[in-house]
């Protein structure tokens, strides 16, 4: 099926360019960095992680987001979700990729990675975490591979990857509470040092990653004649929204409990964020640009009739992707370092090289979707799958009148057929 990525359109290889380009600039920057070392990036003693990790530990949201699609068809036979299963799948592959790209460009030089293989510490949580993230990557490829070919070949899928399924979604959400423990386990750490920081972390990804795979399939249903379900978008976005309402409830619970109880390192780190502390408001206009695209966002999801706008729900999925990654790519890692043990700041920020590398790899994930996309997307148009109708409905929505119409008319055609094969025959 990989041939299939090699027959495209000149706007989809205009694309494919764009992203090359910025893969090979972004790469050169990466060997001066290897040449150089991480002096390249704004990194110090006292912010040992910089936005190579809060990359990291965003977009393992994204990589468990598949798993909103995928457990609603396999564990409650949401039959709308159907054709919808693959691109959960394959987003998930390149969520994983770019994850494991930013611990490489982390660490430094790429041969370190061989040290958790060759002196595995199974008492490190990033040990642990390695393991689940490689572990999801070949869930995925197994189980999205393997269903698509036997789709394109007009075959049920086979009994034995089913259990596959069955672990790949358990296992997406073992991976963001991995990632969580990385911080929470941190004791001199008092805004990650939460019980419930990993219920955060999955509330976050069950809002953010969905948004961000709902608008991926909004372009694809504009570049391709893939359709969605009016069904099934409609139930994700329900997800989406309860799951930011509880995103920012968990919030707003880590404000209660540092400032009804006094913990001075409770409100240090949050009073940096949003106020400032000693000089220092480097992330203050962010972090409340945080506040007010996650209320905006709301409002536009909570009510039905906002919700179920179209052309309204572009822009609250936006609003929301830009307020959990201000929260959770910025601001989350940032304010954990700050104030430091020492009660002092240490402002960070991302450099020009630290940027460009961190655009070469959502360039290669980029890169990753759309291929796979690509593929995805020419299997089902070879299947008639979820197709446009002419009112711009899916041929998966039964409720819609223009499916109905569309079976009759295929029996018209299937009954003049014999017609026209006799009158050719007398002839």
């Amino acid at each position: 099926m990989l041939e299939r990525a090699l027959k495209g359109s000149s706007r989809y290889w205009a694309w494919i360019g764009f992203l090359l380009v910025i893969i090979a600039a972004g790469g050169a920057v990466l060997v001066n960095q290897w040449v150089v070392g991480l002096e390249i990036t704004d990194m110090s003693r006292d912010v040992s992680w910089g936005f190579y990790i809060s990359q990291l530990t965003y977009l393992v949201g994204l990589a468990a987001s598949g798993v909103m699609i995928v457990l609603p068809y396999y564990f409650h036979h949401y039959k709308p979700n159907k054709h919808m299963v693959i691109f959960g799948e394959f987003m998930a592959i390149a969520a994983c990729v770019m994850c494991l790209l930013f611990v490489i460009v982390d660490i430094g030089q790429p041969q370190r990675m061989l040290n958790m293989i060759f002196h595995p510490t199974p008492n490190s949580i990033l040990f642990w975490d390695m393991i689940v993230i490689n572990g999801y990557l070949f869930l995925n490829i197994l189980c999205g591979w393997v269903c698509l070919e036997h789709d394109r070949m007009h075959l049920s899928h086979p009994k034995w990857i089913k259990p596959f399924i069955i672990i790949s979604i358990v296992w997406a959400f073992s991976i963001h509470t991995v990632t969580a423990f990385l911080y929470q386990g941190l004791p001199g750490r008092h805004y990650w040092l939460t019980a419930i920081l990993a219920a955060r972390f999955l509330a976050s990804a069950f809002c953010a990653g969905p948004a961000i795979l709902l608008l991926v399939l909004k372009v694809t249903e504009k570049v391709t004649t893939f359709q969605m379900p009016k069904k099934a978008v409609a139930t994700l976005t329900k997800i989406i929204a309860y799951a930011m309402v509880v995103n920012m409830f968990f919030f707003m619970l880590e404000i209660f409990t540092a400032f009804y109880s006094n913990l001075p390192g409770h409100i240090h780190s949050i009073a940096y964020l949003f106020a400032g502390e000693h000089g220092h408001h480097e992330l203050v206009p962010y972090m409340w640009t945080f506040i007010i695209c996650a209320i905006l966002c709301l409002i536009m999801l909570i009510p039905p009739k906002l919700r179920d706008n179209q052309k309204l729900l572009p822009w609250a999925l936006g609003l929301l992707i830009i307020a959990t990654w201000l929260d959770k790519g910025l601001g989350l890692l940032i304010g954990g370092f700050n104030p430091t043990p020492f009660e002092t700041i240490t402002p960070y920020w991302p450099t020009g090289k630290e940027l460009m590398i961190s655009a070469m790899i959502y360039a290669i994930g980029a890169l990753i979707v759309t291929v796979l996309f690509k593929i995805a997307t020419d299997v089902k148009q070879e299947l008639g799958h979820s197709q446009a109708l002419p009112c711009g409905c899916s041929t998966e929505d039964t409720d819609c009148e223009c499916a109905g119409e569309e079976a009759p008319a295929a029996d018209e055609a299937a009954e003049e057929a014999p017609a026209v094969e006799e009158a050719e025959a007398t002839a």
